[in-house]
């Protein structure tokens, strides 16, 4: 168990460990997205610290949970979900648990330990060291070759940004997700992420899609654009691309958040779409330039989506989708949740309409919806209700009045009171409204509907 896990050359990593910034690139690519262990060390010791800790602990992993201990570090794993008082990674500790089955599950805690939480449910002593060990056994390997130097040029040569959470551009909706959050975002397009996310929706939804659901989810995309929301999801085929393309055609930005490196725009279907994203807003990833996009990696940047925005809408998906983790990791975090309601008999809205039944989602039908679901009710809410109908803005006695009213042949102000069961004085006010209204006249010695 004492020896070492890798082989470090003499002259070290090959780059300059104690920089802050390639110390955290480096993170990006030792730890897969999500890893709450990784996000605690580098949380509580900082992104130098912890690489320092790692390389020590890999030449010597039986003393790596010793180690941690000596320098602190043991107390940030109280943490990690499922072993502390907080709510951990998974959002919330009063948030709703799992929403939909396997399809929708969020992150997970790897290793040996992660279903035994010491007393009282935090970490003991060796528990953290189990951790520990396990976590620098999944690390070890990659930092043979570990080049975060390189894969910031890359980076350059797209004309990218490289983003840390002490960025002032760093979104703050992240927090939320606590050890669980991004260790460093690599983004193409333009990095100020805290501004377009200041007002956001997520619209997500499956691959395959139908006729029914692209149509409504341009017609949402389109409509949240043009008031002024940046629109966002997942960059894939299917109900993800027409959010996008809804945005772009409205002049407005959008995100889009991929599971691989932004050097590599994927699907490849969908490169046109994506470089004119870069352009009008930003494609964003958590794993460094040349990374390969993956199930797991595609299921862990959901969770970016979900904390990113205001509010998600769930426009098409079966219960199997992988969109229904975006709905999940919404509901943990306590973000407002939506669903389109489909025909009952499809399939591929049989997701949208569990999410509605459970009453984990309010219904969203248009834009408006979608806008008000977020905290935004602007002056076109009521027309969600309907067309405006005659005698809609009449009291009561006003539309009592306005039913009695005969259409063709005029009728005395006392045959019209006892139709509309109203005093006739009453009835004579209502009548004089209606007329400044132009809802009816005098004609022949009696009143009708104008």
């Amino acid at each position: 168990m004492g020896e070492p896990l890798f082989d470090l050359p003499r002259t070290g990593l090959g780059f300059d460990a104690d920089d802050p910034v390639l110390a955290r690139a480096a993170w990006s690519r030792i730890a897969e997205p999500g890893d709450p262990v990784a996000g605690a060390l580098v949380g509580n010791l900082g992104p130098v610290a912890a690489l320092d800790w790692l390389v020590d602990a890999a030449r010597s992993p039986d003393r790596a949970g010793a180690a941690l201990r000596r320098i602190g570090g043991a107390r940030a794993l109280d943490a990690v979900p499922g072993r502390g008082p907080g709510p951990g990674a998974g959002g919330r500790a009063d948030a709703p648990g799992r929403l939909l089955g396997p399809a929708a599950e969020g992150p997970v805690t790897e290793g040996p330990a992660a279903a035994r939480p010491g007393p009282g449910g935090g970490t003991s002593g060796a528990r953290a060291a189990d951790l520990v060990v396990a976590a620098v056994r999944r690390w070890a390997p990659r930092l043979e070759r570990l080049d975060p130097e390189g894969e910031l040029t890359v980076l350059g040569r797209y004309g990218g940004t490289f983003l840390t959470p002490d960025d002032p551009r760093w979104p703050a909706g992240f927090a939320d997700l606590g050890v669980g959050g991004p260790l460093a975002l690599w983004v193409r397009g333009d990095p100020d992420l805290s501004r377009l996310a200041e007002r956001s929706v997520s619209l997500v939804g499956s691959r395959a899609c139908t006729d029914y659901g692209i149509r409504v989810t341009r017609t949402l995309a389109c409509g949240l654009a043009d008031r002024g929301f940046t629109v966002v999801s997942g960059g894939a085929n299917g109900i993800d691309a027409e959010a996008h393309r809804g945005a772009l055609v409205s002049g407005s930005p959008t995100v889009a958040f991929l599971a691989g490196g932004v050097d590599r725009l994927y699907p490849a279907s969908n490169t046109d779409l994506l470089r004119r994203t870069v352009e009008q807003g930003a494609v964003v990833s958590e794993v460094p330039p040349g990374s390969v996009p993956g199930k797991q990696r595609f299921l862990k940047r959901n969770r970016l989506i979900a904390s990113l925005t205001s509010g998600t809408v769930v426009v098409e998906a079966s219960v199997r989708s992988g969109a229904l983790s975006t709905a999940n990791h919404a509901a943990r975090l306590l973000r407002p949740l939506g669903a389109v309601p489909g025909p009952v008999t499809s399939m591929a809205s049989a997701g949208c309409h569990e999410l509605l039944r459970r009453g984990a989602a309010v219904c969203v039908t248009d834009a408006a919806e979608a806008a008000e679901l977020v905290g935004d009710v602007g002056e076109s809410a009521p027309e969600r209700r309907g067309e405006t109908r005659l005698g809609d803005h009449l009291d009561a006695a006003g539309r009592a009045v306005l039913d009695a009213l005969p259409v063709r042949k005029a009728a005395h102000e006392r045959s019209i009171a006892r139709a509309a069961g109203l005093a006739l004085g009453d009835t004579t006010g209502a009548l004089g409204l209606l007329e400044l209204m132009g809802l009816a006249e005098q004609r022949d010695g009696g009143w009708r509907r104008r």
